[in-house]
C-alpha cells in the first residue's frame, strides 16, 4: 500500500488517541504470563505477536516471532529460564541480521541451554530451558536495553537474586527504569545504579492497575505535525509524569517551536516561531524519537548533532543509513559520524528537481516520521505504508481525520481551490 499524501488546507486543528504504549504493554505482557495470569495486548502487531505465542500452553517447537525484536529477545530470556521448554525462536530475515549475542552470553552465564541455528551471534536459536542460577553476570548494555530488561524480568524464575554488571554504554537506561518501575509495582525489589542493577528473585503479585499510558513514541510524529503546520494538536490522555523515557522529547521539541500544556484532557501542542540555532542532544535515552526529531529539524531548518544513536543501526532497519538515503531527496545531506554513533546536519540544503517518493524499508518509524514532509511538499510518496500496523494502526486513519488527504500515487494530485 503506498499514498500520497497532501496536506490540510488552513492552519491545522486536530485531536489525536494514541495507541497504548506498547513497550508498557510487552513488558505487563511477559511479566503477567510469568505470574500464571494474561494481559491483553494493545492493538499493535507487535504486542499481538507476543501475547499470542505465550497465549499457547507453553513455548515449543517453532517459535516465528516474524519482524517483532521486543519478541525476540523477551521470549529468548523467557523460554531459556522456563524448565521443561523445548522451542526454536526464530523471525523475519531481517530479524535474523539483528544481533542477540550479548543476552544468549548473559544467559548462558546462568546455566541456560542456548545454541544458534544459524549465524553465530543471530537468530534462529534453539532453546532448552531450565531453572537459571541467578547471582552475577555482565553484559554489553550499548546494543539494546531490551537485553537488560528481558533479564531483569525473568529474575523471580531465578534460584538467586540477579547482579547485572553493565558494560559499555548503556543505551535507553530510561526504557530499563521502566522494566524496573513496573516490576516494583508487581512486589519484586529491583535496585538500579549507573553500572549495576540488582534485581531479587521474588514472586510477582497480581497486574498492576495503573501501568497503561498513551505511547510517548508515537506522539514523536504529532509533535512533528504541529512543528511543520505551525498549528494545533491535542494528545489526549498523555501524562506528564510518566514512566515512559520518550516523554523527554516534549523539551527537545521546544527547541523546535512546539510548546507543550499539560491539561486534564492530555497534552495540548502548540507551534511558536521560537526555533532554537541548532540542535544538540544525547539521545541514547530515546532513540525512537530520532526519525522524528530529525525530520522536524531540517524542515524547519535547524541544524543538528544527533549522538548516541548507534543502536539505530539495528532496529527494523538501520535507521540511520535510511535517514540519509530518504532526507536527501528533500535536498538534506546528512552525515553519519564518530563511528556511526552520531546523526548530524550542518543546514545546507540542495537543489531538488522531483517530487520524493520514500522507502520506509519495512519500518513503521521511517513511515510515520517522513509522512508530514507533505505539509511543506505537497503530494511525496509513502511506499508500504501499511508498516505502521508494527505499533499505531490507525496512523493513517487520524492523518486524515486531521485533514490530510491520501491519494493512490497514480491519481493526479488535484489543483488547489481558489
Amino acid at each position: 500500500m503506498d499514498f500520497r499524501i497532501l496536506p490540510p488546507d488552513g492552519i491545522l486543528e486536530a485531536s489525536a488517541s494514541l495507541p497504548l504504549s506498547k513497550s508498557i504493554n510487552a513488558r505487563a505482557i511477559v511479566m503477567a504470563h510469568i505470574a500464571g495470569s494474561s494481559e491483553e495486548p494493545v492493538a499493535c502487531d507487535d504486542t499481538r505477536t507476543l501475547a499470542s505465542i505465550l497465549g499457547a500452553a507453553k513455548l515449543e517447537g517453532t517459535v516465528d516471532v516474524g519482524p517483532a525484536g521486543t519478541a525476540m529477545r523477551f521470549l529468548t530470556a523467557l523460554a531459556a529460564a522456563s524448565p521443561g521448554c523445548v522451542c526454536t525462536i526464530t523471525g523475519s530475515d531481517r530479524m535474523c541480521r539483528r544481533p542477540i549475542a550479548p543476552l544468549v552470553d548473559a544467559l548462558r552465564g546462568l546455566g541456560a541451554d542456548i545454541k544458534y541455528e544459524g549465524t553465530e551471534g543471530y537468530p534462529p536459536l534453539h532453546i532448552e530451558g531450565r531453572r537459571l542460577s541467578g547471582g552475577t553476570i555482565d553484559i554489553d548494555a550499548s546494543v539494546s536495553s531490551q537485553f537488560i530488561s528481558a533479564l531483569m524480568m525473568v529474575t523471580p524464575l531465578m534460584e538467586a537474586p540477579l547482579e547485572i554488571e553493565l558494560k559499555g554504554n548503556t543505551g535507553s537506561l530510561p526504557y530499563i527504569k521502566m522494566t524496573a518501575e513496573m516490576m516494583r509495582r508487581r512486589g519484586v525489589n529491583v535496585d538500579v545504579e549507573p553500572l549495576r542493577i540488582h534485581v531479587d528473585n521474588t514472586p510477582y503479585r497480581a497486574p498492576h492497575a495503573d501501568d497503561a499510558e498513551p505511547d510517548w513514541s508515537a506522539a514523536a510524529f504529532w509533535y512533528e505535525i504541529a512543528a511543520l503546520s505551525a498549528g494545533w494538536v491535542t494528545l489526549t490522555g498523555m501524562r506528564e509524569n510518566s514512566i515512559q523515557g520518550d516523554s523527554a522529547q516534549a523539551a527537545l521539541f521546544e527547541k523546535l517551536g512546539v510548546t507543550t500544556e499539560f491539561t486534564d484532557d492530555g497534552a495540548e501542542l502548540s507551534a511558536t516561531p521560537e526555533l532554537f540555532n541548532s540542535l544538540d542532544a544525547d539521545m541514547s535515552g530515546m532513540p525512537d524519537a530520532v526519525p522524528a526529531l530529525a525530520v522536524t529539524a531540517c524542515m524547519v531548518g535547524v541544524p543538528f548533532r544527533f549522538s548516541g544513536v548507534g543502536a539505530l543501526h539495528h532496529k527494523e532497519c538501520d535507521r540511520l543509513e535510511a535517514l540519509v538515503n530518504e532526507l536527501a531527496k528533500l535536498g538534506f545531506p546528512l552525515e553519519i559520524e564518530a563511528y556511526g554513533t552520531v546523526l548530524s546536519w550542518d543546514g545546507r540544503r540542495l537543489p531538488v528537481r522531483e517530487l520524493p517518493v520514500f522507502d520506509t524499508y519495512k519500518d513503521h518509524r521511517m513511515a510515520m516520521a517522513l509522512a508530514p514532509t507533505a505539509i511543506f511538499v505537497p503530494g511525496i510518496v509513502v511506499r508500504d505504508a501499511d508498516v505502521v500496523g508494527k505499533s499505531y494502526p490507525d496512523f493513517w486513519k487520524h492523518l486524515q481525520e486531521a485533514g490530510f488527504t491520501l491519494l493512490d500515487p497514480s491519481e493526479p494530485i488535484p489543483e488547489p481551490s481558489e
